[in-house]
């Protein structure tokens, strides 16, 4: 019988080594707790979720919805434990935390191919493995990654906001360069007169941020990637000749110049999202809402990820793995959940399944399978993986990053209020694939 390592006992790793193990793979699953815990984590439990009981919106037509009815037809252990421990939630599905882990720790235990061994991994082993440690994978096992890798984990200090290209007024935003350079599209331009500035620069100094996490402790903010609002507090024109400076920048619509200008960078090749440039926040995602569509052309927008600080190890993926999460250099090591480059716990959970399957297939001598972008299970394998990615940041799934099915050239030219037929023809595609799929 093949054996498959798998470090780290979190949604990823339980993922990864359950979909290896029903597949014949003989799996040993090191957890380093409860002799060492991290500063985000407190029981002994597998797949301790740490920072909400909510595993987000149930419906197919939201993005993370979708993925967790694909992975749900996969046959995924977490959300089988999520269905099984959910707890009344609206639209969203939630779980009671305690028994959702006993469930997960349970089911591991007790499946004859995996055995579970408490001790802390510190260096990578020969063997084929998987690595699922989190994003907050330090020690000497941090350096071995690093040393794999050629490059240091990365820390996101702060992060800006996406909004959905579809969801921005074009009548009020524009493209331009700054003094004409570089391509007019690189760069979405929403201006603002004096009073729109004030109005704004008021609401972001007074808006709501989060604390600062435990988990947080030691990360420096360097200058360059300080949070907006920060930046803000220390002047009312302090952001207008920083991030919101309107010098050299032209409507080419009317040639005017504004007082300020907030400037938008494609986020990807299909320019389906733009990045908020130089929005980097602390700022809560319901105030993020609010205080930034005050910005003239984004009054509707909707933000397919909100800025966020926190310490955050990830490996720059596009650079390094496969759609397979395997290391490219390194055949028969995959990296699974946040430490790969996925954002939430869903997505991390995502990854392991994939992971587990193509490890499975690897070990066996198969070639492992590919899940199209069509599906939100191969948009995240697609987006951490893609070499086109100049600034790998992680990401929740979002509809921004799959790509679209055929189906959808009966909508073109359709307004934005289409939004739900778009999004109920993505679900019917994906799902279409995942239940056709002889997993």
């Amino acid at each position: 019988m093949s054996e498959l390592f798998v470090v780290g006992a979190g949604l990823a790793g339980c993922e990864a080594a359950w979909q290896a193990a029903k597949r014949g793979i003989k799996v040993t699953l090191f957890e380093m707790k409860p002799y060492r815990y991290s500063p985000a984590h407190k029981s002994e439990g597998f797949a301790e979720l740490v920072c909400s009981n909510s595993l987000r919106a149930s419906a197919v037509t939201n993005a993370v919805g979708l993925l967790k009815e694909e992975m749900r037809a996969l046959g995924s252990l977490i959300i089988e434990a999520a269905d099984a421990t959910s707890v009344p939630a609206g639209a969203a599905l939630a779980v009671d935390r305690e028994k959702f882990s006993a469930y997960i720790t349970d089911k591991i235990c007790s499946e004859p191919n995996i055995e579970v061994v408490r001790e802390e991994v510190k260096k990578i082993p020969d063997s084929p493995c998987i690595i699922a440690t989190g994003p907050l994978t330090d020690g000497e096992l941090a350096g071995e990654i690093t040393s794999l890798c050629g490059a240091p984990l990365n820390f996101y200090d702060a992060v800006a906001p996406i909004a959905d290209a579809s969801s921005i007024d074009y009548e009020k935003a524009f493209f331009a360069s700054r003094w004409d350079k570089g391509d007019e599209g690189d760069y979405l331009n929403c201006p603002m007169e004096k009073d729109e500035y004030k109005a704004f620069y008021d609401a972001l100094i007074s808006a709501e941020t989060v604390p600062t996490d435990k988990t947080d402790e030691g990360v420096n903010v360097f200058e360059g990637c300080m949070p907006i609002e920060t930046m803000a507090k220390r002047g009312e024109d302090t952001i207008r000749f920083g991030p919101l400076k309107p010098v050299g920048i032209t409507n080419p619509k009317n040639g005017k110049r504004y007082y300020a200008i907030v400037q938008l960078r494609a986020e990807n090749r299909e320019k389906t999202m733009y990045n908020l440039v130089g929005f980097q926040t602390r700022l809560t995602w319901p105030e993020q809402r609010r205080v930034f569509r005050l910005i003239p052309g984004l009054e509707g927008a909707e933000f397919l990820r909100y800025g966020v600080m926190h310490r955050n190890s990830y490996i720059d993926s596009p650079r390094l793995l496969d759609d397979t999460y395997m290391l490219k250099s390194r055949p028969g090591l995959w990296f699974a959940g946040q430490l790969a480059g996925v954002e939430g716990y869903v997505e991390s959970a995502s990854s392991g399944l994939v992971v587990g399957i193509a490890a499975a297939a690897h070990l066996c001598g198969r070639e492992p399978p590919r899940f199209p972008r069509i599906t939100a299970t191969g948009a995240l394998s697609g987006y951490i993986s893609d070499p086109f990615t100049a600034d790998f940041q992680p990401m929740n799934i979002n509809f921004g990053i799959m790509e679209e099915p055929d189906a959808m050239s009966a909508l073109k030219g359709k307004q934005k209020h289409d939004k739900r037929a778009r999004a109920e023809i993505r679900a019917e595609a994906a799902l279409k694939y995942i239940n056709g799929y002889g997993n």
